[in-house]
């Protein structure tokens, strides 16, 4: 087994349940990025990218035991626009989250924005030692009939995930079309994810 753990800036279930899924060892932690403060009249591509990093310089981590002691620290950003071009993050409240789902039956155009960091306990703090960062898209269609989109919100935690839209479990029913990665959906590109790592010597094996 891996003889680290990975810090997880995020409160995405999702992104928990993918690296679960992939048994990659992780270790949940607080971020206070406020994303209100990033510029959100960037591309999507580099504003997915950007909020992802902010979050980084604001995840919480505990302190280093020993002096050169190393850590791994993931932080993400998910977001879609519609057929019209209008960005989609997490809904306000439930009736912003059926414009939300009603919208992407025209399809939408997502990416997953993630930044890895290599960090290394010295003199008291945290520093880099190496990052990573990636923005992975995907195209989907997901077409909820409007008698089933109340049920739908009753099975999903809709205000924590981009657009209202779950593609796991019960949502997946729902997802007509996907062009691309279809963990990007979800919350993090796991082929991508797990490449930086690999790079960046977390999967080094304890002897």
């Amino acid at each position: 087994m891996s003889k680290y753990i990975l810090y997880l800036g995020s409160k995405s279930q999702s992104r928990r349940m993918l690296l679960a899924d992939a048994q990659i060892p992780f270790t949940i932690v607080s971020q206070d990025a406020n994303e209100t403060e990033c510029d959100w009249s960037l591309p999507l591509p580099r504003l997915v990218l950007d909020i992802a990093l902010y979050k980084m310089d604001h995840v919480i981590l505990p302190s280093g035991q020993f002096e050169n002691d190393v850590c791994f620290v993931l932080t993400a950003d998910t977001m879609h626009h519609d057929k019209v071009g209008v960005i989609h993050g997490k809904p306000v409240d439930r009736n912003d989250a059926i414009a939300k789902i009603k919208s992407a039956r025209e399809g939408a155009l997502l990416w997953t924005g993630f930044c890895i960091d290599k960090k290394i306990w010295r003199s008291g703090a945290w520093e880099i030692q190496e990052r990573i960062t990636d923005v992975v898209y995907a195209y989907f269609v997901v077409d909820i009939p409007d008698r089933l989109i109340n049920t739908y919100l009753d099975k999903i935690p809709f205000l924590d995930v981009a657009g209202a839209i779950a593609i796991e479990e019960y949502g997946g029913q729902f997802l007509k079309t996907v062009n691309g990665s279809y963990s990007t959906i979800i919350g993090l590109p796991m082929f991508e994810v797990r490449k930086a790592l690999e790079e960046l010597g977390f999967f080094k094996m304890i002897e």
